[in-house]
């Protein structure tokens, strides 16, 4: 149970600090649209870098909040019939949804986009646009661990729903 209790914690460590850039991700991107609007309707100015920065930062709001929601159970899932099960219940869908469902898809994303960062990577993509960002191989490396934290709060919730499953205690509560 102590190295159950060790990995959890650090697990969900790291999915509260990726919450944590997520949350202060969403007041630079707010900041970074209200200067994109000021900019374009009353000056006339618009900026090529600061429009794709805008939708690198879009991208990892949900790249790095994924593993955060999961660790809140706030994200998406039809509620009608689990939100009347009981905590054993809840486990064995969470155990389930995530063997048979998460942890598939998180590999298989991760698998795929090795080589596309890879290869983003040795071509030392940027933007093809005039003025666009440069290191476009940065925002692919993201895509690999937003959905590494991913499955890492997956495994952790595994980990949790096993001990429901089996009546033990994973901290003191």
């Amino acid at each position: 149970m102590k190295i159950i209790r060790i990995y959890v914690s650090l697990v969900e460590a790291l999915s509260e600090w990726a919450g944590k850039v997520a949350m202060w991700l969403s007041s630079v991107l707010v900041v970074l649209i209200c200067f994109d609007v000021l900019a374009r309707y009353l000056f006339g100015i618009s900026y090529v870098s600061v429009f794709e920065l805008e939708w690198h930062i879009f991208a990892l709001l949900f790249l790095l909040g994924a593993s955060y929601s999961l660790k809140y159970d706030r994200h998406v899932r039809v509620d009608i019939f689990y939100s009347q099960f009981s905590e054993k219940q809840k486990a064995w869908v969470n155990l389930l949804g995530c063997l048979l469902f998460l942890i598939p898809f998180c590999l298989i994303v991760i698998e795929a986009s090795v080589p596309y960062f890879l290869t983003s990577l040795n071509l030392n993509e940027a933007s093809n646009d005039q003025g666009g960002l440069p290191a476009r191989y940065i925002i692919k490396g993201m895509i690999i661990v937003g959905f590494a934290l991913l499955f890492l709060q997956g495994t952790s919730l595994i980990m949790r729903s096993l001990v429901v499953i089996f009546n033990k205690k994973l901290f003191n509560q």
